[in-house]
């Protein structure tokens, strides 16, 4: 990691706060100008850490400071009054070094509706461009795939028998096999494709930051947490943040660019002085820029994780609870870098709807082989498999707050699940599907026996109260800086902040409405599409 003392000396153009999903991309673009001086501050470490390549390790990440901000949500009334965990990456690549690989991009008509909301240049048409820039597709260059950008697409490098007979069994329903989940219609079934390389996670900061690295007019420093935005005068001039046991200052010529997630963007914010008046003088924070927006909006994925024993068939449980298993997945992963350490969390996905009156899909399932009292937990002893089925389009709307003048305590995370009627009603309908699918023909000889959320949970209100038992975040919490035209935008269709200047926000907190599927790769596409903005802004002056 480059020395604090010994690059870059002075002003930046740009500097980018927290080396995430986005800042990577940001980086790496903003630097491939030689005129321009980029900083990069990243609060957690490096990514150098066995756990974080090994797909399987981000259950080693996941609850551990050396990779985690390690929050955790308020006690949700939705979910029955549970808190849950709420896993936010802290080291370079951000939540791209401990998420679940997937490569998603959401359907078209999510980016339509955004641009219908207000947001000119950000339909489907407009934003496609920016997933191909980057993309490394295993199958090459198409209309709908790019090859040679740095963001690598690979094929998940193993095969679970009992998955393919839940495909079998989905088709009996007419959820059919779909060749591709992102041509803008991911209708159907099939086998994520994933963010590796070789069997070895690929995250942004290899895919994007550490060739940038290599750059002298780009400066990385990790373990800087930032804790305030320099303010005069209406325009963002720096930040100020904690590094090597110092409080140091940098200063921005062009823009600073916030890149540090949907929790910690608003949080930034709101010890800056900016967010809804109410709420900073009441922690007696001197409002600087009042913007009511920030901080609310929070939509995330509530995914229902059901679980089904089955008979005569190979899971990860029955491997994982075995010394001859573990030796084999080890030995099978150090010798070709594939089997069940080469796995992404889920492996078989479906999208369907839980109304066919729906224009498009409103649920995914993930489907795993194998099951667990919760994230983190042991397998159980048993074979059987996971069967999660979530809502795309979530109306239940949370918000995260700071509580406190005190930096190192974590905002208050309100997530409101299920707190839409219209939620409950869609979790009701996504149980009895998922229960409807795993009685088909193709999976009878595994005498597939239900044991969560249990056959006992018959009626409506039990499916709901049993919903709130089960339901668990799938961590993509997005929209709390919202791009939009009302007075509750946080940033315009360029991602300035309104009202305030020389500043922009580059991450998932700038999505009006949460797109219909796993967000990381959307989220590069924001840094991109950003990134072609703000150099052509600066080529104009």
């Amino acid at each position: 990691m480059q020395s604090a003392d010994t690059r870059l000396e002075g002003d930046f153009d740009y500097i980018i706060v927290g080396a995430g999903t986005a800042g990577c991309v940001l980086a790496n673009r903003l630097s491939e100008d030689p005129a321009r001086r980029i900083l990069l501050l990243e609060a957690g470490g490096s990514d150098n850490y066995h756990w974080v390549h090994i797909p399987i390790g981000y259950l080693y990440c996941i609850g551990n400071p050396r990779t985690d901000w390690m929050m955790k949500t308020a006690a949700d009334p939705g979910l029955n009054g549970r808190s849950l965990v709420y896993p936010r990456g802290k080291l370079l690549g951000g939540c791209s070094s401990v998420n679940g690989m997937i490569y998603m991009r959401g359907q078209a008509a999510d980016y339509d509706h955004w641009r219908q909301l207000g947001n000119a240049g950000w339909g489907w048409d407009d934003v496609l461009p920016y997933f191909l820039k980057s993309e490394d597709h295993h199958a090459g260059k198409t209309t709908l795939h790019g090859a040679g950008g740095e963001w690598k697409v690979a094929r998940q490098r193993l095969s679970w028998e009992i998955l393919e007979a839940v495909q079998k069994g989905a088709a009996e329903f007419g959820i059919l096999p779909r060749e591709d989940f992102n041509d803008g219609n991911n209708e159907g079934s099939g086998f994520f494709e994933v963010n590796q390389k070789g069997g070895v996670r690929w995250n942004t900061a290899k895919g994007f930051l550490k060739p940038a690295m290599k750059r002298p007019n780009l400066r990385v420093l990790t373990k800087a947490e930032t804790e305030s935005l320099i303010i005069e005068n209406g325009e963002v001039r720096g930040v100020s943040f904690r590094h090597g046991g110092e409080r140091k200052t940098a200063y921005a010529q062009a823009e600073v660019l916030l890149a540090a997630g949907s929790i910690n963007t608003p949080r930034l914010l709101e010890y800056s002085g900016v967010g809804n008046p109410e709420i900073l003088s009441g922690l007696g924070i001197d409002v600087v820029h009042a913007s009511p927006g920030v901080g609310e909006n929070l939509q995330d994925h509530l995914q229902l994780r059901t679980i089904y024993k089955v008979r005569g068939a190979r899971t990860l449980n029955t491997l994982a609870n075995s010394l001859t298993g573990k030796a084999g997945m080890a030995i099978q992963y150090a010798l070709t870098r594939s089997g069940p350490l080469s796995m992404a969390p889920s492996q078989f996905g479906m999208f369907t709807k839980s109304d066919p009156s729906l224009a498009t899909p409103n649920l995914e399932y993930h489907v795993q082989p194998l099951s667990t009292d919760k994230l983190g937990d042991p397998l159980h002893p048993f074979p059987a498999i996971t069967v999660s089925v979530c809502n795309l389009r979530p109306e239940s709307i949370g918000s995260s707050h700071i509580t406190s003048r005190d930096i190192a305590r974590q905002p208050e995370i309100r997530l409101n699940y299920l707190s839409a009627k219209r939620d409950k009603q869609v979790a009701v309908e996504a149980l009895k599907q998922a229960r409807h699918i795993m009685t088909a023909k193709a999976l009878a000889r595994y005498e597939p026996e239900e044991l969560l959320p249990g056959p006992a949970v018959a009626s409506d209100d039990d499916l709901v109260r049993a919903a709130g038992n089960i339901g668990t975040t799938i961590f993509h919490p997005v929209g709390t800086c919202k791009m939009g035209q009302d007075d509750r935008s946080v940033v315009d269709g360029d991602l300035k902040v309104r009202g305030l200047g020389r500043v922009r926000i580059v991450d998932a907190s700038i999505m009006p409405k949460i797109v219909s599927g796993n967000t990381a790769s959307p989220v590069i596409m924001i840094a991109e599409k950003a990134a072609d903005t703000i150099r052509k802004e600066a080529a104009s002056r």
